[in-house]
C-alpha cells in the first residue's frame, strides 16, 4: 500500500469512529461512474433500485482503493449528525431548558468557520447560531472582510443555550467535543476563527487568557485558528472600542487566507 493510500485509510479510519460515535450505521455511495457501466440494450430496462448505501465498516476497505467521502456524502453525514444532536440529553439540565438544540449554519466545505460559545436566546428560538444582535455584527464583519455569511460556516462550542447565557460548564463542554469535532471533520474548513475566551479556550483546550491568545494562528488538528473577541463583547453596552482590535485580527486572517483586505473596517 502506498504512503498516500495508508495516510488515507488513517484519516478514515478516524472519521469512521466519528460517525460511529453519531450513530451513523450507513452512508450514501456514490454510484459507478457512466463509463464502467455495462452497455444496455434498447430492450435493457433502467434500473429503478433505491441508491446504493455504504456501512462505515465499508468505508476502511474504500480507503484502500483510495476513495474519500465525497462533498454530497459529507453533508449528509452532516445531516444525521445534527439530528443526533437533536435528541441528546447528555445535559439534563441543558436539555429541558432548551427550545430546541441549534447545531450550525453553512456549508460542508466551508473554507472559513466561525466557532462560538452557545446559543443565546434568539438562537434558541430560531435554532440557528448568531442571529441576535451579536450575529447581526458578526454578518458586518464578514461581508467587511469581503466575504458572504452563506459561504462561511458558524457553529458553536454547545449546542444548547445555557440558562441565562451563563458560560458553559466543563462536563457541558466535554459532552458537546465529540459533536463538535466530527462537524470540523466533515465540514473540513482550511481556517477557523474562535470567538471568544470561551470558544478559544474549549477549542484549543488551553487556559490561556484571550489576551495571550490574540494576534498570532494557533493549530486545531492542522488548521490555522485566530482568536477574537465575541461580537457580544462588542456591542454598545460593553466594549465596542475592541473593533478595532478585531480588525486588525480579521486583516491577519486574510492575509492567512491569501485574500484582499477591504480598504474599509468592517
Amino acid at each position: 500500500m502506498s504512503t498516500e493510500n495508508i495516510d488515507l485509510r488513517k484519516q478514515l479510519q478516524q472519521h469512521v469512529q466519528s460517525l460511529r460515535g453519531a450513530g451513523v450505521e450507513w452512508a450514501p455511495l456514490r454510484p459507478p461512474l457512466e463509463s464502467a457501466q455495462p452497455s444496455r440494450t434498447a430492450a435493457q430496462p433502467v434500473a429503478t433500485t433505491p441508491a446504493e448505501v455504504i456501512s462505515p465498516v465499508s468505508l476502511l476497505a474504500a480507503a484502500d482503493a483510495g476513495t474519500v467521502l465525497t462533498l454530497e456524502e459529507r453533508r449528509q453525514a452532516l445531516k444525521v449528525l445534527a439530528e443526533k444532536v437533536s435528541k441528546c440529553t447528555q445535559c439534563a439540565a441543558l436539555a429541558s431548558t432548551r427550545t430546541q438544540t441549534v447545531f450550525a449554519q453553512g456549508p460542508a466545505g466551508a473554507e472559513l468557520c466561525f466557532v462560538g460559545e452557545a446559543p443565546g436566546a434568539d438562537e434558541d428560538a430560531q435554532g440557528f447560531p448568531f442571529v441576535g444582535a451579536a450575529g447581526q455584527l458578526l454578518t458586518k464583519i464578514i461581508v467587511g472582510c469581503g466575504l458572504k455569511r452563506e459561504d462561511v460556516y458558524i457553529c458553536n462550542i454547545l449546542k444548547c443555550r445555557p440558562p441565562g447565557n451563563r458560560a458553559p460548564l466543563p462536563n457541558e463542554a466535554a459532552n458537546c467535543r465529540g459533536f463538535l469535532e466530527r462537524q470540523l471533520e466533515l465540514v473540513q474548513p482550511k481556517f477557523i476563527v474562535a470567538l471568544g475566551a470561551s470558544a478559544a479556550s474549549n477549542l484549543l483546550n488551553t487556559t490561556q487568557p484571550l489576551g495571550k491568545l490574540r494576534g498570532r494562528f494557533h493549530d486545531y488538528k492542522g488548521i490555522p485558528v485566530m482568536v477574537t473577541y465575541h461580537p457580544a463583547y462588542l456591542l454598545p453596552h460593553r466594549a465596542p472600542e475592541k473593533k478595532r482590535d478585531v480588525w486588525e485580527d480579521m486583516k491577519m486572517l486574510l492575509t492567512k487566507m491569501g485574500k484582499p483586505i477591504p480598504q474599509k473596517q468592517a
